[in-house]
């Protein structure tokens, strides 16, 4: 009984590990984040980005949203200039099962492992002072991608916001 209730809570725990995206943000602690009211892309950044045109479509539209949400406008003469960059990995989970079996008896036998490669990527959202050139802000979030088209702009969406949900930073006042 306590393996079942193991298998179950280790699966429950895989299950929100795979739905979650972990968040990180950085910024520069003397930007005047208060001043900064419009946005443009920084085309020659958003350009290397290595993923597919659809994919690049997808995360601007979701930044878009949630800068408009946030208050700011797009502009040919932006304060701030938003640039995104990616990075992808297969993270391999093991399972092994060591042969034991359900039902009248102790029930040994063979053990087998198995293997799952998921994908796992990391998308960094870089938001630059338009006049000064520097980087301001910068937010990461990773967690497991989806291929499945109707999943993947959902699952965009949730990086996106999730990420932008640090920005601007909450600057203690001296």
């Amino acid at each position: 009984m306590k393996i079942l209730k193991l298998f179950i809570t280790l699966s429950f725990l895989s299950l929100i590990s795979c739905t979650s995206v972990r968040v990180n943000a950085d910024y520069d602690k003397k930007a005047n984040f208060e001043a900064y009211k419009t946005y443009a892309y920084f085309k020659s950044g958003i350009d290397q980005a290595e993923i597919s045109d659809l994919d690049k479509k997808r995360i601007l539209y979701a930044i878009d949203d949630v800068m408009a949400t946030k208050g700011f406008a797009k502009s040919e003469t932006p304060d701030l200039l938003i640039s995104i960059f990616t990075k992808e990995r297969d993270v391999v989970d093991v399972y092994q099962n060591y042969g034991f079996g359900w039902g009248w008896g102790p029930g040994w036998g063979m053990g087998y492992s198995r293997a799952i490669t998921t994908p796992e990527g990391t998308l960094f959202i870089d938001i630059i002072d338009a006049k000064t050139k520097e980087l301001i802000w910068q937010g990461q979030g990773t967690g497991y991608l989806s291929s499945n088209t109707d999943k993947k702009e959902e699952r965009i969406k949730e990086f996106v916001s999730k990420i932008l949900e640090q920005y601007p930073p909450q600057q203690l006042k001296k």
